[in-house]
This record gives structure tokens, C-alpha cells and sequence, in this order.
């Protein structure tokens, strides 16, 4: 099994990704597309932001993965699971 910084990485470089995808200027309108991978961060951001500092890393990285899979058109998925 990863160990937990090494996957934090990971959603870090696909967070980072995303970032930079997002501020190259494209025109991004395709809403259906956009809603779901802003649920997804958010998901993900509000997870981590538990004032009891109980998150699930599994749960993280699954939003994010998935933000990452639609913005960048890898496969389909179910982004409400």
C-alpha cells in the first residue's frame, strides 16, 4: 500500500494539473462538464477542512481524480458516487 505522503503527492500534481489546465486561457464553457469537476473539488476541499481534522485521504483522492478525469476527458465516470 502507498504510503500516505506518497499519495498526498499525487493528489497534489493532479490538483496542480487542474490548475494549470484552467489558467491557460481556453475557453472553458461547457457547463455540464464544469459543475461536476467543481463538486468534486470542493467535495474533496471540504473534506479536508473537517474542524476535527478527521478526513478520508480514500475520499480525497477519489474527488480529485475524478475533477482531474473530466477536465481532462480521460474516461467516463460517475462523478456522484
Amino acid at each position: 500500500m502507498q504510503s500516505e505522503k506518497l499519495r498526498l503527492r499525487k493528489i497534489q500534481h493532479l490538483a496542480h494539473e487542474i490548475t494549470d489546465k484552467m489558467n491557460k486561457g481556453e475557453e472553458l464553457t461547457h457547463s455540464e462538464t464544469l459543475i461536476p469537476i467543481i463538486d468534486n473539488l470542493s467535495r474533496a476541499i471540504g473534506d479536508l477542512t473537517d474542524s476535527y481534522g478527521k478526513y478520508s485521504l480514500d475520499y480525497v483522492e477519489e474527488k480529485v481524480k475524478n475533477a482531474h478525469t473530466l477536465l481532462f476527458n480521460k474516461e467516463k465516470i460517475d462523478v456522484y458516487l
